[in-house]
C-alpha cells in the first residue's frame, strides 16, 4: 500500500518538447488504445506573425485533479481517486453515460468503442506500482517529462517546482491538477490559445 501522503503528479518542460510525439505512440502501444483515440497527445498551434512565427507544442493528459469535475459527476462511482491520488476509472463500474467525458475541462476522457466505457490517462499506475515509470516519461527523448511523489520534497518533482516558475492549465477552474508544465505561460503567450483546447 502507498503511503498515506503520497500524491503523484508530472512536471513537463515546454522548454525542451520536441513534438516528436513519442509519448503519444509509446501511450498507446502500452494501453492499447484504439485506433483515433489518445491518452496522451501532443498539440500544435502557431504563434507569433509572419515572418517571425513558431510552432508551440503542448502535450496533453489527464490532470489527476484533485477536485475532479469528472468524479463529482459520475453516477456509479466508477471514477475515484486510487493510490497516490491518482484519478483512475472502475472498467466494471462504468455503464458509458459519458457524463465524465462531458463534465472534463481538459478533453482528456473518451468512451472506448471497443469496451464501452470511459477510458483515460492513469499515469501508467500499474507500472508505477511495480516500480517503473509512466510510460510515456520513459520514452521521453528529449527528457522533458518527470514523475513522482510531488509531496516529496527530495522527489524530482518537488524539485522542479520548487526551482522554476510551473504553471497549469486552465487554473481559473480551480480543478487543482496534478500536471504542471514549466515555460506554460511564455509558450503560449501569443499563441491561438482557443486551438490548444481545440476537441480532438
Amino acid at each position: 500500500m502507498p503511503e498515506k501522503n503520497l500524491h503523484y503528479g508530472m512536471v513537463i518542460d515546454l522548454r525542451r518538447c520536441i513534438g516528436c510525439h513519442a509519448c503519444t505512440v509509446t501511450c498507446k502501444m502500452e494501453n492499447s488504445i484504439p485506433e483515433g483515440f489518445f491518452r496522451s497527445w501532443v498539440v500544435e498551434a502557431d504563434k507569433g506573425t509572419y515572418p517571425d512565427v513558431t510552432r508551440v507544442k503542448l502535450p496533453r493528459l489527464c490532470n489527476q485533479c484533485e477536485s475532479a469535475p469528472c468524479e463529482h459527476v459520475c453516477p456509479v462511482k466508477a471514477t475515484h481517486r486510487d493510490a497516490g491520488g491518482v484519478v483512475v476509472i472502475n472498467g466494471e463500474k462504468c455503464i458509458g453515460c459519458r457524463y465524465c467525458i462531458s463534465a472534463c475541462p481538459y478533453d482528456a476522457r473518451f468512451l472506448n468503442p471497443k469496451t464501452g466505457t470511459a477510458e483515460k490517462c492513469d499515469l501508467c499506475l500499474k507500472r508505477v506500482q511495480a516500480g517503473l515509470m509512466p510510460a510515456c516519461v520513459s520514452s521521453c527523448v528529449a527528457h522533458a517529462r518527470f514523475f513522482g511523489d510531488l509531496n516529496d520534497p527530495q522527489s524530482e518533482v518537488a524539485k522542479l517546482l520548487s526551482e522554476n516558475s510551473c504553471q497549469v492549465l486552465r487554473p481559473e477552474l480551480g480543478t487543482k491538477p496534478s500536471v504542471y508544465y514549466i515555460g506554460l505561460d511564455e509558450a503560449i503567450a501569443g499563441a491561438d490559445y482557443a486551438n490548444l483546447f481545440k476537441r480532438r
